[in-house]
């Protein structure tokens, strides 16, 4: 499936986004010019040389908070995309094999979730744990896991009525074996497309909690923390929220550009996507590299 997502040129031009967005992540703290908390007396400055985008009003480097704030940003979508696979995707696999008491406690659950306020629940649970960026993502995470439970649950409903499913089962194989061996591999493409998707919803939820204060502690900075101290500033500096605006903007587009990428490659229409390829390359007399690479 990764050549495959390769060889379209939406899916490298997300991965490159993408592959960018981690790597400023990792070393954006470590490339910050300046101390990112340092105060100085000359405030809203303009773009310098020595300031690349600016102060803010507490006269801190805007370039270097910018570069300091993507690790919280990125990793914070990340804890909510993966809390969100891991509390609905298990559970969605095992609810068609488990009986109907499990599936109905894990469905009268998944509608509960829906039916909750995420901004509302994250700061409640906040207010009992205290403000950090972990437990607000993995209460956002748990409230988006619905979106996997039900693709999982799709998906797995889909298998378990095939006739190699259902010969495993006469002869006597484990539940567990039979998802490891039938059940997962069809799975995982329509949850790697919610995956994808999942990332940059996080990057929205991470913006907008750290815009309104919750999850961070001041004065960290974060790419939504960025835009709320940037806005009470627009007389004197209209451009500075554009720069942490359009690094939310990209990496939420490349998400769902992956996302497309994966479904495109997969499913029925991977294998019309696979047949084309071939039939082309059998006319220019060369062989495919998607075919022969293997997924």
């Amino acid at each position: 499936m990764v050549r495959r997502v390769l060889s379209l040129t939406s899916g490298r031009i997300a991965v490159v986004i993408l592959t960018l967005i981690a790597l400023l992540a990792v070393l954006g703290p470590l490339l910050a010019p300046q101390n990112p908390l340092a105060t100085s007396d000359n405030t809203l400055a303009a773009a310098s040389g020595s300031h690349w985008l600016g102060t803010d009003y507490l006269g801190r480097d805007t370039f270097s908070r910018l570069l300091d704030g993507s690790r919280v940003s990125v990793l914070g979508s990340l804890e909510v995309a993966v809390m969100a696979l891991v509390v609905g995707a298990i559970p969605g696999i095992l609810s068609v094999y488990l009986g109907r008491t499990f599936e109905w406690l894990t469905l009268r659950l998944a509608d509960t979730l829906v039916a909750l306020p995420f901004l509302l629940f994250a700061v409640a649970v906040i207010a009992l744990l205290g403000n950090g960026i972990t437990q607000a993502m993995l209460v956002t995470g748990a409230l988006v896991s619905p979106l996997f439970y039900r693709v999982a649950r799709a998906a797995t409903l889909a298998v378990a009525r095939s006739p190699y499913v259902e010969a495993a089962l006469v002869a006597g194989a484990s539940t567990g074996w039979i998802v490891r061996r039938h059940v997962w591999v069809k799975v995982l493409p329509p949850i790697a497309v919610a995956l994808a998707q999942t990332i940059g919803v996080g990057f929205i939820i991470v913006s907008s909690l750290t815009f309104l204060g919750i999850g961070v502690q001041p004065p960290a900075p974060t790419w939504g923390g960025l835009l709320a101290s940037d806005l009470g500033y627009l007389s004197y500096q209209p451009w500075a929220p554009l720069a942490p605006a359009v690094l939310i903007m990209i990496t939420v587009w490349a998400s769902n550009l992956l996302a497309d990428a994966i479904r495109d490659v997969s499913g029925e229409a991977g294998r019309a996507f696979v047949n084309t390829r071939k039939a082309r390359a059998n006319r220019l007399g060369k062989p495919d590299p998607v075919s022969t690479g293997g997924a």
